[in-house]
C-alpha cells in the first residue's frame, strides 16, 4: 500500500501483542472523540535472508506465505481489539519493511502515533522495545505508549 497517514488521522503500531490491540483500543476511542480515522500499521520482513543455508528448503516460508500470515495477524488483531465490524473509520495497512521506519513513515503527518506498551508486573511501568525507542527518538508526531491491559499475550495463531 501507498497511502499514508493524513493530518488527522492516529497510526497504531500492530504486531499481534495485547499491548498493540490495547494501543488500538485506545486509539479508536480517540479517533471517535476527535472524528479521526484510525490507521493499524503492521510492518512484516521476509525472513529469507535470516535463514541459514543450510536449513532445510521445507523449513524456509516463501515471502508470499510469510505475507499471507502477516495480513492474518494484522486483520486477527483489529478483530480481537474491535470487534468484527470496525467501521470506515478504521482502515488497516499492511507495509513490508522494517518495523520503526514503516511506523515512522506512515505517521509523517498524522496527528498521532499510537504503540503498545508491555507490563511484566504489579507496579511494573514497562519497558519500551527497539521499535517504541526508535518511533519514540524520530517521530515527527507526538508518539503515545498505550500500556497492556493484562499479562502480555498474542493474539491466537501467532508465536510470542
Amino acid at each position: 500500500m501507498t497511502a499514508f497517514a493524513t493530518g488527522g488521522d492516529i497510526v497504531v503500531g500492530v504486531d499481534g501483542s495485547e499491548a498493540s490491540a490495547a494501543a488500538l483500543r485506545w486509539a479508536a476511542e480517540q479517533a471517535r472523540a476527535v472524528h479521526a480515522e484510525v490507521v493499524a500499521v503492521h510492518a512484516w520482513e521476509p525472513t529469507g535472508p535470516h535463514i541459514a543455508p543450510y536449513a532445510p528448503v521445507s523449513s524456509r516460508p516463501t515471502a508470499e506465505a510469510e505475507r499471507d500470515e502477516a495480513a492474518r495477524l494484522l486483520a486477527d488483531t483489529v478483530r480481537s481489539a474491535l470487534g468484527p465490524r470496525t467501521g470506515p473509520g478504521v482502515r488497516a495497512e499492511l507495509v513490508e519493511g522494517p518495523a520503526a521506519r514503516v511506523l515512522l513513515d506512515r505517521a509523517r503527518g498524522a496527528r498521532l502515533l499510537a504503540l503498545g506498551r508491555t507490563l511484566h508486573g504489579p507496579g511494573d511501568e514497562g519497558a519500551i522495545g527497539a521499535v517504541g525507542r526508535e518511533c519514540l527518538r524520530h517521530a515527527t508526531v507526538p508518539v503515545v505508549e498505550v500500556p497492556a491491559t493484562g499479562r502480555a499475550r498474542r493474539v491466537a495463531g501467532t508465536a510470542v
